[in-house]
């Protein structure tokens, strides 16, 4: 009987999702009809960087992928003129349609977005679609920082003090706090005096330009519960606030816009879009390998151009393995397996895969008109607010108009205040707080972006559609499960297998349980929230339900029914000391035992921040360039893996590989 009952709603869900998009069809024509009349700074056709044609036969550095590490290599890169650089990017030119902060999820899965689906596994993402998660990555110049939630976070010091303490000096807290200062540009007027903060920078972070009533109550209610609203970017980490986030006067601020604009019109950077890298070219020298550039396929024709300093990865956690292997660099075992020629045995590229797994989904009802109800904001006068002053509805992220960082640990909650040991500052869950949650939107945005199945949708959400309430995802900052990315064949165009590894260390279950609780006891248990009448959704997934509402065994259920990746895969090319037999790099990035090859995106990082990884990727990649130009002005007339000979030239490729001091 329960199992036609949730057909037969299954099936009136999904009419009234057709029914809802087909009605709204108008309004969101009319909206980009709008823009395009009123808003051409937006479209900014003239700021945009311009698709290279045509290619030199050699570049001092190659750049794989423009995504939100890439676009800063390239802008800091081709500050030195005598260098000539040239950035490839598979995807095409952020759209326009990127710039508007609400319409977040509307990209993804979309024609700038790789569309990776991980394994089946079978005990985690079981409220998708064929039990199946998805994680969405940005194929277009900005990457993820095009696709992503906006939220700037820097992670926990003690993140980046434990990278140097596992042999990778230069990358504790106050090596890596530089570079976030170089890149930032704090527009927030509290924090533009913050020793933590500065101003001038190319990234733009602001608060967002409109907030529902319950951010107030969010805040206060974390305060009840002992933890204060402070700069979480700051000296600490531990409390609440409201969410900072990559805005440039209400519209998004990718690294594309902040880094890629600005260099557009150097004659010595060139940008060559929809231009997909298939492998690094690789020479054997000796007993080492040299990398000597790439071939990529850009609109049906194969080409062929060579480095004559780097090439540099800079693709992501999935498409660097990926390429890495394709050219010959990974576990010799499985390369062998899919028919790859082997030309360094380096077995952990592709290993010890991480994210940030979160529970989605948790609603909590209200009785007061206080949230994100998309009918009743996204209306004519919303679209106008946006169209003349980037305000209103349209210019947030309405799923985290608060973040919080809190420890599980500490059990009942304690005070965390500044008398705390730095010690103890190092949280294990991330809050994202909106008054905004699946019921909400009618299933059209939040539920097609994740990927929830109709049937699951139906049961859980239908009921309560478009009340009021506010949802909550509960994030693992530090998991202990790990995953792993391998080729599905030798074929550049075949996607990579991706095994998220969730759940995998049942240590993460039981943090996130935790989580559940603390949540629970937030907003049902204060009085900031109780005077909404703030009440958990009452309908849960037929399989979860029968465990008993609130149980361990029930929140284990939920953790594993609606298991959201929060777009953070890291870790996959790993950073790390000689003696570490799945160290990928060196403390420089350097592919190991392979001349002239960096990586730089988030796959370096050896274990993942306690935050949203997007500033300190681009942070890494300030770091990377700095980096770089110390090498090549002070020691460029020395081979730095003491496998390439100066002044040689290899048979095949006719090039003088001779240094000139800087």
């Amino acid at each position: 009987m329960e199992t036609t009952n949730v057909f037969v709603r299954s099936v009136f869900t999904a009419q009234r999702i057709a029914y809802t998009l087909a009605t709204g069809a108008p309004f969101i024509f009319l909206f980009l009809s709008g823009l395009f009349f009123f808003r051409q700074d937006l479209f900014a056709a003239d700021e945009r960087p311009k698709d290279t044609l045509f290619f030199k036969k050699t570049y001092d550095f190659i750049i794989v992928g423009g995504g939100s590490a890439g676009s800063v290599l390239a802008n800091r890169l081709s500050e030195v003129a005598d260098w000539q650089i040239l950035l490839l990017e598979a995807g095409g030119p952020e759209p326009t349609l990127s710039e508007i902060p609400a319409l977040m999820t509307a990209l993804q899965f979309s024609y700038v977005d790789w569309k990776y689906r991980p394994e089946w596994t079978g005990d985690a993402c079981l409220a998708y679609k064929d039990e199946r998660c998805r994680w969405p990555r940005g194929k277009c110049l900005g990457g993820c920082s095009v696709l992503n939630a906006m939220l700037y976070i820097r992670g926990n010091r003690r993140d980046y003090d434990r990278w140097e303490e596992l042999g990778n000096p230069g990358w504790s807290y106050e090596d890596i706090l530089a570079y976030f200062l170089k890149s930032e540009d704090m527009r927030i007027r509290r924090y533009k005096d913050s020793p933590f903060h500065s101003s001038g920078g190319p990234l733009s972070v602001e608060y967002f330009n409109y907030q529902t009533p319950l951010v107030r109550d969010f805040l206060a209610a974390g305060n009840e519960m002992g933890y204060p609203v402070r700069d979480v970017n700051g000296g600490r980490q531990i409390g609440f606030t409201r969410s900072h986030a990559t805005i440039r006067n209400g519209v998004r601020c990718s690294t594309a816009k902040a880094y890629l604009r600005p260099a557009r019109n150097r004659p010595n950077l060139h940008i060559s879009m929809f231009s997909h890298v298939e492998k690094i070219l690789l020479e054997n020298v000796g007993d080492c390998v040299a990398a000597r550039g790439v071939v990529f396929k850009k609109k049906g024709v194969r080409h062929t151009v060579f480095a004559s300093k780097e090439v540099i990865l800079s693709a992501g956690a999935i498409n660097t393995p990926q390429i890495l292997m394709l050219s010959g660099l990974g576990p010799r075992e499985h390369l062998e397996d899919v028919g790859v020629p082997v030309f360094k045995d380096i077995p952990g590229v592709g290993q010890n895969l991480q994210d940030h797994v979160s529970t989605g989904g948790n609603l909590f009802l209200v009785d007061n008109p206080v949230s994100y109800v998309l009918p009743r904001l996204l209306t004519w006068e919303a679209m106008e607010r946006f169209i003349k002053r980037n305000e209103g509805p349209m210019a947030t992220f309405p799923g985290a108009e608060v973040m919080a960082f809190v420890d599980t640990t500490v059990f009942p909650w304690a005070k965390i205040d500044n008398s705390t040991d730095i010690q103890d500052d190092w949280p294990d869950i991330q809050l994202f707080i909106g008054a905004f949650g699946d019921n909400i939107d009618g299933g059209v945005m939040g539920r097609r972006a994740n990927g929830l199945s109709v049937d699951y949708y139906a049961s859980v959400y239908e009921p309560v559609l478009y009340k009021d309430a506010f949802g909550v995802h509960t994030l693992l900052l530090r998991p202990f499960s790990r995953g792993n990315v391998t080729l599905r064949s030798n074929n550049p165009y075949d996607p990579p297998i991706i095994q998220h590894g969730y759940f995998t260390d049942r240590r993460d279950v039981e943090t996130l349980i935790a989580g559940a609780r603390f949540v629970v006891q937030w907003a049902t248990q204060t009085a900031a929230l109780r005077r909404h009448g703030a009440r958990l959704n009452p309908n849960v997934y037929p399989r979860c339900g029968r465990l008993g509402i609130n149980s361990d065994d029930y929140w284990e259920c939920v953790i594993r029914h609606y298991s959201q990746t929060i777009y953070h895969p890291t870790c996959t090319a790993k950073m790390g000391p000689a003696t570490d037999p799945m160290a990928v790099l060196d403390a420089q990035l350097r592919v190991r035992g392979v001349d002239g090859l960096r990586v730089v995106d988030a796959s370096v990082m050896p274990n993942i921040v306690s935050g949203n990884t997007n500033a300190p990727v681009i942070a890494i990649a300030e770091k990377a360039a700095d980096m770089i130009k110390e090498w090549w002005f002070a020691w460029g007339d020395q081979p730095y893996v003491k496998c390439r000979d100066l002044n040689v030239t290899f048979p095949g490729f006719d090039l003088d590989f001779g240094f000139k001091k800087k």
